[in-house]
């Protein structure tokens, strides 16, 4: 019977291994010694950007390096990364891929040519937010930080909530594109007025619909996917402590706000003059679909002293005035 690999190696090396002599180290040696000296005078040809953009000065400028620096990219930019080689490298992703049949509006501008639409929210969170000087914006429904990120290139540090995984990976992107890891923290939960945990119907090809409420969830897309999720729920009053100075709140969760509220009930007894200001989707479809109301919602803010709510478009703007 042939011997197993391993101790057929093992019998093998131990023979070279006494084959060996002193003469043959001797020999190469000296031949060791050179390769490490050829290999410390080597040229340093680690990659360069800059080692590659001149050219030789003759060449018409159609010929010379393609600069990648200095051309327009596309926008927006999706990647990806190729793992399981020694070195792993981004793969552009920017065509999209297939789209959902009803694609947010701004894909469908962005895949006709057309700029980026401002989203009203942003606008609104940093017009309310000039007006103040440093403090915590607490933004409930995050989706993908348009509030957030708003707010914290002001200045201003922010506390998130998005129980939408795919939403959280695209804050967490955000982040980092705008430099603002120090100013942002983000909670993989949805805001409520208990601690626990709560099935959320997501809406395949558009997230920003996403809900507690099955039936809301359905209300603008009937045709989209949906999947039923688990995810934690956890009050502002248990995240947001007394010394946080909270200038602004926004909350949009798809007719879960009363119950957001309801657990921010600390947080929004602060006395006029250190309570902040807020904002909420005030939307009665969604709010029937989660068993609460627009009249349940004001009642119980003028209970805690927002005795003053105006309507803008869906949302209300509350104060203590």
């Amino acid at each position: 019977m042939p011997a197993p690999l391993a101790t057929s190696w093992r019998r093998h090396a131990s023979a070279a291994a006494s084959s060996s002599s002193p003469r043959t180290l001797l020999l190469l040696l000296p031949i060791l010694l050179l390769l490490l000296f050829v290999l410390s005078r080597a040229p340093d040809l680690t990659f360069s950007p800059l080692a590659t953009a001149s050219a030789p000065p003759h060449l018409p400028a159609h010929l010379r390096p393609f600069d990648c620096y200095a051309s327009p990219q596309a926008s927006p930019v999706f990647a990806s990364l190729v793992e399981g080689v020694p070195r792993p490298f981004l793969y552009s992703l920017a065509d999209m891929g297939s789209l959902p049949d009803r694609p947010h509006k701004n894909i469908a501008r962005l895949l006709k040519g057309k700029r980026f639409r401002k989203p009203d929210i942003s606008q609104t969170i940093q017009e309310l937010l000039a007006k103040g000087s440093g403090g915590v914006v607490v933004d409930v429904g995050a989706n993908v930080g348009m509030a957030a990120f708003a707010a914290a290139v002001m200045g201003f540090r922010v506390v998130a909530f998005e129980p939408v995984f795919e939403n959280l990976q695209r804050i967490c992107d955000g982040m980092y594109l705008n430099r603002v890891q120090d100013q942002v923290v983000v909670y993989h939960a949805a805001a409520s007025d208990r601690v626990g945990n709560i099935t959320m119907h997501k809406v395949i090809g558009r997230l920003d619909n996403s809900a507690i409420s099955a039936t809301g969830a359905k209300l603008a897309f009937k045709s989209n996917e949906e999947v039923a999720v688990e995810v934690a729920t956890i009050p502002l009053d248990e995240v947001i402590s007394d010394a946080d100075h909270v200038v602004l709140i926004k909350i949009d969760v798809q007719g879960w706000e009363y119950h957001v509220l309801r657990g921010a009930s600390k947080l929004l007894s602060r006395r006029k003059g250190e309570a902040p200001y807020l904002i909420y989707e005030e939307d009665e479809r969604l709010l029937q679909a989660s068993n609460s109301s627009a009249q349940e919602i004001r009642s119980f803010l003028g209970s805690v002293g927002y005795n003053h709510c105006t309507r803008r478009g869906t949302d209300a703007h509350c104060t203590k005035e």
